[in-house]
């Protein structure tokens, strides 16, 4: 799985790629990460990786491997300063990612029309191909 941020064509205003879609979605499947996610959420800004380790019955390195997913993919940055670690959520990069992929299931109805972005006519085509 590719690390988000890693690759420079990646821009936040592209629209979320497979890759951003199967990240997201994967880290997403794990009901601690999502807990994660949403402690990280009424947190507010960031919060401790030991504060964040404390709400679960889990392990030490099994929490750490639940932020290290979320980190790769894109949902969390975090901020080490010496030996401790500060998460904080990307809320857009979830926005841009889950919300892409909802729009995916929007039902297609009569009122909805999508902007032609090919040639009107086949001379146009023809004309587009000779030069």
């Amino acid at each position: 799985m590719a690390k988000h941020g890693d690759d420079n064509r990646t821009k936040r205003d592209d629209p979320p790629s497979l890759a951003d879609y199967e990240a997201v979605f994967a880290a997403l499947a794990h009901e601690a990460r999502r807990h994660i996610v949403m402690l990280l959420s009424h947190g507010g800004g960031e919060l401790p990786s030991g504060y964040l380790a404390a709400r679960f019955h889990h392990t030490w390195p099994t929490t750490t491997r639940h932020l290290k997913v979320l980190e790769e993919a894109g949902i969390v940055h975090v901020t080490r300063t010496g030996r401790s670690s500060f998460y904080r959520l990307d809320r857009e990069r979830v926005r841009r990612v889950v919300g892409g992929w909802l729009r995916h299931v929007e039902p297609v109805g009569p009122d909805k029309t999508w902007p032609a972005t090919g040639p009107r006519s086949t001379r146009a085509l023809a004309q587009r191909f000779s030069k």
